[in-house]
């Protein structure tokens, strides 16, 4: 699998944060899914966000692009503006029946720049087709997507993400339903996008992957339990709270149940 890179974001001298979290809670319907959550995530760091179903995982990174309006409190984005964020959403939230085409898909990479209507140059074209390669796919640019396996999928979804070239990257269960030399390939993204600087927030179920490529971890479970390095969240103490936080819920299925993840 070859590399692509459009940018460099190298990190400062001295850390400032790429997101603040500020006593923010958000929700649906007007129940809250998230809970006076304040942290802060560091500009450059590589952060898995953990915890039970229902923790409020997604909700988080639903909040941080903008689609929920916080309740209460506020979530700054530090000197990163939303035209600057690329969003990984699950593969359930993806309509596959639509009929278009791998090399289409990747295009929208370049939104920012060729616009809803516009057309590709030939050095953009060259940039979708490195893309494509980048995450091993080369000879699948005409295929149909709904045609993919959910591996080849992540993978055109990945390459969108490289085109996007974003300072902050956010990514919904990226290695869910994905076979294991597709993760492997995947991580190896992510971890070069760590070493460019950019700031990486995974929503992460498995803690072996946790332990061994995300030195950052947030733990929530509606409320926060913990954040810092992994070694000193993962904890048997903080998941066990984690679960009965979560399983003292008494909201609403949609807010306690899996759809908020």
């Amino acid at each position: 699998m070859g590399w692509f890179s459009l940018g460099n974001y190298e990190p400062r001298g001295v850390l400032v944060h790429a997101l603040r979290f500020n006593n923010l809670t958000l929700g649906y319907d007007h129940q809250p899914a998230i809970q006076r959550l304040d942290t802060e995530i560091a500009a450059g760091s590589l952060t898995a966000v953990v915890g039970p179903n229902g923790a409020g995982k997604s909700t988080l990174l639903k909040g941080v692009i903008g689609t929920l309006v916080p309740m209460e409190g506020s979530l700054a984005l530090g000197s990163i503006s939303r035209e600057n964020i690329a969003y990984l959403p699950q593969q359930s939230d993806i309509d596959r029946s639509f009929p278009i085409t791998v090399i289409d898909l990747v295009a929208m990479g370049l939104w920012k720049e060729i616009g809803p209507f516009g057309w590709l140059s030939t050095a953009q074209q060259s940039l979708v087709e490195k893309a494509i390669a980048a995450v091993g796919l080369s000879g699948f640019e005409s295929r149909i997507i709904g045609s993919l396996s959910g591996g080849q999928m992540q993978r055109v979804l990945f390459a969108r993400l490289l085109l996007q070239d974003a300072q902050l990257v956010l990514l919904d269960e990226p290695f869910n339903a994905i076979d294991t030399r597709t993760m492997t390939d995947l991580l190896k993204i992510i971890t070069r996008w760590h070493g460019e600087g950019r700031t990486i927030l995974a929503v992460l179920h498995n803690h072996d992957t946790v332990r061994t490529h995300f030195p950052q971890t947030l733990m929530i479970a509606r409320e926060l339990v913990a954040h810092g390095p992994t070694e000193s969240v993962l904890t048997a103490e903080n998941q066990f709270r984690a679960r009965q936080m979560c399983e003292a819920c008494a909201g609403p299925p949609h807010v306690c149940g899996r759809s908020v993840a």
